[in-house]
């Protein structure tokens, strides 16, 4: 495998870089739609990796949709130019983080930050008053630029401790790039956590529609671990005719 050039790389998990070499090949077409994967030895050798890494990094791409696998063994998944798939299993996807697949295709402007959470959330997040964590921000924008969905992430102290790709950011790393965690119910997964998610719908109070006189609504959502500990509460704000809300979840 290719050294890594930073220290946010080397620390990122290994089956993580097999899929993203893997995603580039399938993007780049190097392994093109419907052909056969190398075997799962074939790529522990070309990564110097272990087997177990590489079913993990398959694992993620299966998730996404990237590639199928069956007794025949691991293909390129072939381009769908028809509807989806009626059966709920096949049509199934990776839920994205944090306002579901059609923010995560939209255009964003995403920011993280260290800083204390509102009063309110401190105890519910595991932190003492004005203890400062790791507070994601997440804009959704229109063709025009307009933004559609704004949503404000915290994380609480048991995630930062237990979720390794988070805990990194916990020495200010990466927090000038816009970050990407679309993966992130899928890296409490690798950890180990098995998660809950309550969420409640409601009006925001105050004017109840924004600047272009669209309706708004708001979410919030607190995703747990199996113990009852928070993990993430997030709050997200948005346009309910311009921006529909889809949220796709499995523990």
């Amino acid at each position: 495998m290719v050294e890594p050039d930073s220290e946010a790389v080397a620390e990122t998990p290994l089956y993580l870089r097999v899929a993203a070499a893997l995603r580039e090949d399938l993007a780049q077409r190097r392994i093109s739609p419907g052909s056969r994967l190398p075997s799962e030895r074939t790529l522990s050798q070309r990564y110097h990796v272990n087997r177990q890494t590489v079913r993990s990094a398959l694992q993620l791409l299966r998730e996404e949709r990237l590639v199928v696998t069956d007794r025949r063994g691991t293909f390129a998944a072939v381009e769908r130019t028809g509807p989806e798939p009626a059966d709920p299993v096949l049509a199934a996807r990776r839920p994205t983080f944090p306002g579901g697949p059609r923010a995560a295709e939209a255009l964003v402007r995403a920011s993280l930050t260290w800083e204390p959470p509102p009063a309110a959330l401190a105890s519910r997040l595991l932190l003492t008053p004005g203890e400062p964590t790791l507070v994601h921000r997440h804009t959704v924008l229109g063709p025009h630029g307009a933004a559609l969905q704004r949503a404000v992430s915290w994380f609480s102290r048991p995630a930062l401790a237990e979720i390794p790709q988070l805990s990194r950011y916990r020495r200010g790393m990466d927090c000038h790039r816009q970050p990407d965690l679309r993966l992130l119910y899928h890296w409490m997964h690798q950890a180990g956590l098995r998660i809950t998610h309550r969420e409640s719908v409601g009006v925001p109070p105050g004017p109840l529609t924004t600047a272009g006189g669209v309706a708004r609504l708001v979410v919030h959502r607190v995703v747990s671990d199996q113990h009852g500990h928070a993990l993430e509460i997030t709050d997200i704000d948005f346009s309910a005719r311009s921006a529909p809300w889809t949220y796709e979840f499995s523990a």
